[in-house]
Formats: structure tokens, C-alpha cells, sequence
């Protein structure tokens, strides 16, 4: 599809517009937003949805007979249905509401390791995880004895499959990779890792913070046991994110905490837990940032994610082309799997000179390690610039960016 078929299938001017934030001028410049692999902009629709429940729907919910708690409540289940749209996931009752990812896999984490987790078992990550997707597992198994086993990448940022499965054994006592690198962009083969763990019967965890923007999920034609993303990076508000976990783990797992909601009865000797999903859910949840979500999920929706998918395609490989011809640039991570995340270093510069003289110019992007340490070893860097494009992304934000880039770098050497 050429790139104004794709344009006129997302009918860009008008997504860009649905995102008042793009309007602004940073620095006397038209702001260019490139950082949305940390958190992506708000549609005006999601703005105006938490406006109305705050103004006209607030309520606490599950606890009230009267009118207004339980339009607040089917509006907050109503977004629980949303989501499992979304992932495609069996029930509503295997969607957790969290703070975001980062919780989700804190809670599969704590809640998994106090049941299963012992000496001697071994916990299986990869050298491209997110810390929120290290530190969790680190943490479990130092309070079991377990050991946690770490899958190496090769020089273009693919996961190096042979190690998988040499690493996989009966010790393997679950699994946890990211979906989509935040650092690197590569898409990871989440079907094939998956399907080679439960040969075994081990469960696996999926990170989908970066897929979820960009891809189409479906868990259950994944096969994931667990599958957490952050609202956040999906276009909706901070503070609301996921975890599925299949109906048969999600009542395996003891609670990841005690307090309202996720009761049933309690006495002083006692207390039974609630059902699912609210077993799970303690406390007064974050209504206003599930209904923000819900509606961010519609509007992607709208939109289509092959259409957006098409469209961030053709950015990568645009923004990719004009890099690759800037001397002494340095792309890290060209796995022939990618999603629109360039990171890259040039040669006798810094990261934090060159975002800096960008950010001067009104054009956002990330510099420093993203939250991937480990993986910055693996490459002998301390960190790198990184790109992140999303659906309000267009080629004149990359020109923008090169031509900026370029006018950094000539001051920089």
C-alpha cells in the first residue's frame, strides 16, 4: 500500500487533530512527539470520558444500591468487557485491573512464587527485559532459593532460540518475555516460545506493554497463561493497566492482596476470598482510569489496528532509511521483526547532547538506558537515543526529526 493509501486509511490529519497535546509549541517549534514507547498522547475522546465520570458518574463501586454507584459500576465493568475484547480473552473474569504492567507482573510474580517457587527451581527471562520485568522475578527468587536463568540475544537484537531451548528443563517453573522490546523493537516469537514451554507444562508470562499500541493481540490464539500491558502506552490514562491470566491460574494463585473487594467473608480467625476477578482487585479501584481505558480501546478500535499497523510500517522503514544514510549513526537493534522503535548512537557524541539539542528544536525523544540496563551491557553502551513512533506519527514529524538530528550532530562534532 503506498504511503497515501495508508494516510487516507487513517485519515491522519484527523487522528493528529483527535490529540490536542500535538498542538502545542515546545521551544518557539511545532512540537514532534517521538517517545511514545514511554507513554503515548490522549485522545480528546478518552480526555472527555474521564471528564464526564468525574462530573456526572463518580461513585465507589460493587458497594452501593443506589442509582449512581451502579451506573458507576456498569461502567466499570463495561470496561473490563472492553478490554477482554481487545485481547480476545475468554471471560471478563480473567481481566485484573492493575496499576499497570509493572503491578501486573509484581502481583503474577509474588502471588506465583509464594506457591510454586522453591530451591532449586529456576525462573526464565530474557536478556532484553524490561527492569519491571527483571527485578519482580529477581526479588521471588530470592525468597524461594530459585535461580533465575536469563535467554541471550545476538547482535541484531533477536533472541537467540537455541539457547531457549537448551535453558528450558524441568526446573523451568514459568517464563516471562516481552511481547515487543521497548529498547530494541523487536517483536519476539511469543507464539513459538509459548508453545515450546508448554510442551513442558510451563506457564508463561507476557510483557505486552509495547505490543499492545502496535499489534494485534490475541491471547488465546497466543496461548499466554499471563499477558499484562499498561493503559498508558495504549492512549489511555496513567495509573489503569491489565493482567489476564487464564481462569485456571487466576484461581490457582492465593491473593497479591487483603483488604476490600477481594473479600467474601471475614472474621478474626478467618477469611474467604472473593470470585474472580475480583479476588485480585483490593481496595477501591481506579475507576475513572478503566473507563478512560475502555474508551482508548474503542478508539483504536476505530481506527483498526492493521490500518495503524500498516501505517507505523511504513514510518520505521522511512525514519530507518534516512538514519541509516547519516555517518557514523549506529542502529541498535535490526531484528527483521520490528515494531516502530529505532534506538541508535552516533559516533563521538552523547545521547544526552544530542536529545537536548533536539528538545531545542521542539522535538521529543528518549535518551539513556530505557529501563534496560542488562541489555545495554549485552551491547558495551551506556545507553542510546531512541525514537518511538505512534498512529499520529506522520513523515514530516521524521523529517523534522532528520533534519534536526542532523543539525545537532554538525554542532556536536
Amino acid at each position: 500500500m503506498s504511503t497515501t493509501a495508508i494516510a487516507e486509511a487513517l485519515q491522519i490529519d484527523q487522528v493528529r487533530a483527535d490529540f490536542p497535546l500535538l498542538s502545542r509549541e515546545m521551544r518557539g517549534h511545532p512540537l514532534v512527539f517521538l517517545d511514545s514507547a514511554a507513554s503515548s498522547q490522549k485522545p480528546r475522546v478518552v480526555l472527555e470520558t474521564i471528564d464526564h465520570y468525574y462530573r456526572y458518574q463518580h461513585a465507589n463501586v460493587h458497594r452501593g444500591v443506589y442509582t449512581l454507584s451502579q451506573e458507576a459500576t456498569e461502567a466499570y465493568e463495561t470496561a473490563r468487557a472492553k478490554v477482554r475484547r481487545f485481547l480476545n480473552a475468554a471471560h471478563n473474569r480473567e481481566i485484573i485491573f492493575v496499576r499497570g504492567a509493572t503491578e501486573g507482573i509484581n502481583l503474577v510474580s509474588s502471588s506465583f512464587g509464594r506457591k510454586y517457587l522453591k530451591e532449586g527451581d529456576e525462573v526464565l527471562i530474557t536478556a532484553m527485559e524490561h527492569h519491571s520485568n527483571i527485578v519482580p522475578w529477581q526479588m521471588a527468587c530470592e525468597q524461594s532459593g530459585a535461580v533465575l536463568k536469563v535467554v541471550p540475544v545476538n547482535e541484531r537484537g533477536e533472541l537467540q532460540m537455541d539457547d531457549f531451548e537448551q535453558l528450558l528443563s524441568e526446573r523451568t517453573k514459568i517464563v516471562a518475555v516481552v511481547h515487543v522490546s521497548n529498547t530494541l523493537g523487536t517483536i519476539n516469537p511469543v507464539e513459538e516460545i509459548i508453545a515450546r514451554a508448554h510442551k513442558l507444562d510451563i506457564p508463561v508470562l507476557v510483557d505486552g506493554s509495547q505490543a499492545a499500541p502496535h499489534l494485534q493481540v490475541d491471547v488465546q490464539a497466543l496461548d499466554a497463561d499471563f499477558y499484562v500491558f499498561s493503559g498508558h502506552k495504549v492512549f489511555g490514562p496513567t495509573g489503569i493497566g491489565v493482567l489476564y491470566g487464564k481462569e485456571k491460574w487466576l484461581h490457582a494463585l492465593p491473593p497479591y492482596q487483603g483488604g476490600g473487594e477481594m473479600i467474601e467473608t471475614v472474621t478474626f480467625e478467618k477469611t474467604t476470598y472473593n470470585e474472580l476477578p475480583h479476588k485480585f482487585e483490593a481496595g477501591t479501584p481506579n475507576m475513572a482510569g478503566a473507563i478512560g481505558l475502555g474508551a482508548a480501546l474503542d478508539y483504536v478500535e476505530r481506527l483498526g489496528q492493521a490500518a495503524i499497523g500498516r501505517h507505523e510500517d511504513e514510518l520505521l522503514a522511512y525514519a530507518t532509511g534516512l538514519l541509516e544514510a547519516i555517518e557514523g549513526l549506529r542502529i541498535i537493534g535490526t531484528a527483521e521483526r520490528k515494531a516502530s522503535v529505532i534506538s541508535f548512537l552516533v559516533e563521538g557524541t552523547h545521547p544526552y547532547d544530542v536529545g537536548t539539542l533536539l528538545d531545542k528544536q521542539g522535538i521529543a525523544v528518549r535518551t539513556g538506558h530505557h529501563c534496560t540496563q542488562p541489555l545495554m551491557d549485552r551491547y558495551g553502551i551506556p545507553g542510546t537515543i531512541r525514537a518511538s513512533f505512534a498512529l499520529y506519527n506522520d513523515r514530516s514529524d521524521i523529517d523534522r526529526f532528520v533534519a534536526g538530528l542532523e543539525r545537532a550532530l554538525r554542532m556536536l562534532r
